[in-house]
C-alpha cells in the first residue's frame, strides 16, 4: 500500500531555513532516517516545502477561480514536508514514523494518509 506521510508545519518551519547548529543536526538525523527508508525499499519520494509565504492557493466556486497569496495563517493546517512510501500496511507506516527523529526543533506532528488504489474503485467499474 502507498501512503503519504505529511510533516505538519510549525511556527519554526514557517520562518524558513534557519542555518543554526540545531538545524544542521536535525538535517543530519533526517538524512540518516531517509537512508534507512531507502535501504528498506520503502521511500518512493519525499521533500521539504518552502514556507506558505512562498505559496499560493486557488479557491474554486463553480466556474470562478480566486488566487490567494500566502502566507496562510493556520499553521497547524499546513504541511512542511512529505514522504511517499510503499509499505505492507498502515501498522508498518506507523512503526516507521515512530522511528523518525522529531522533524522540528519543538513539538511537531506527522500525519499518515493512505493513497487510493485501483482496487478501491473496482465496484464502480472504472478501468
Amino acid at each position: 500500500m502507498k501512503v503519504m506521510v505529511l510533516v505538519k508545519a510549525t511556527e519554526d518551519s514557517e520562518e524558513g531555513l534557519n542555518p543554526t547548529a540545531e538545524f544542521a543536526r536535525l538535517m543530519e538525523e533526517m538524512g540518516k532516517f531517509n537512508e534507512e527508508l531507502v535501504a528498506a525499499g520503502i521511500l518512493l519520494d519525499g521533500d521539504g516545502l518552502k514556507p506558505s509565504k512562498d505559496g499560493k492557493r486557488v479557491a474554486f466556486d463553480g466556474k470562478s477561480r480566486k488566487v490567494i497569496d500566502g502566507p496562510f495563517t493556520e499553521t497547524r493546517e499546513l504541511v512542511a514536508g512529505y514522504w511517499l512510501w510503499e509499505v505492507k500496511d498502515m501498522a508498518e507506516a506507523v512503526e516507521w514514523v515512530k522511528r523518525c527523529p522529531n522533524p522540528m526543533p519543538g513539538p511537531s506532528e506527522i500525519e499518515i494518509r493512505p493513497l487510493y488504489e485501483s482496487a478501491d474503485f473496482a465496484e464502480m467499474g472504472t478501468p
